[in-house]
């Protein structure tokens, strides 16, 4: 029977550094923000997909999926909306410190909500990457039919009709994704700036 007594154990935690080492490229927050429609989930897969057959490992935080597991409790009022960034802030921040480049594609239409998830990474870990198409471009495509139905009234607080859209004022990358460049062609400029700053 072992004397150990868990009380005195004083075994240093392992701390960012640490993973990091053990992958040999530093983690960050990749953030893609947009309107819905705007080609955020689209531009994250491919990025995903690129990073991982070069052996970088990645985790792809979609908003759509995350709001069916972890946010399935929160609605899209303000203060749900500020929740589900928040949340999903939080999840890809610990994804970053063990290494990894962590993949986020959600609106988070409010600047404020996007700088909180900023503020809380280490300096030049976050990068914003701004899916920028406007309302009329991501409302013709509307793969989702969900502007049809904002604009019937059968959705409330949809971000673009009775919500509103902040968006960034310096991201790291500003993609137009309006239809004059492909996806595949937009992807490769994040993976360019990606690995011009050592994170792949």
């Amino acid at each position: 029977m072992s004397n150990l007594s868990v009380g005195k154990l004083s075994a240093p935690r392992l701390q960012p550094n640490d993973h990091e080492r053990l992958h040999g490229l530093g983690g960050a927050l990749v953030w893609f923000t947009g309107l819905s429609g705007a080609g955020k989930s689209t531009i994250a897969n491919l990025v995903d997909r690129r990073l991982h057959e070069g052996g970088r490992h990645t985790v792809h935080l979609d908003g759509d999926v995350v709001r069916t597991g972890l946010c399935a409790d929160l609605g899209f009022s303000p203060g749900d909306r500020k929740e589900n960034v928040r949340r999903i802030g939080e999840v890809g921040r610990l994804f970053a410190q063990t290494g990894m480049l962590a993949l986020v594609a959600v609106i988070a239409p409010y600047e404020a909500d996007r700088a909180a998830a900023r503020a809380r990474m280490r300096e030049g870990r976050f990068v914003e990457v701004f899916v920028d198409a406007p309302l009329s471009v991501c409302e013709g495509r509307d793969p989702k039919g969900l502007y049809a139905r904002a604009r019937a009234g059968q959705l409330r607080d949809f971000t673009g009709i009775d919500a509103p859209y902040e968006p960034p004022r310096s991201p790291e990358v500003h993609l137009d994704s309006s239809g004059g460049t492909s996806a595949e062609a937009l992807a490769d400029r994040v993976i360019t700036y990606l690995r011009d700053r050592g994170f792949a």
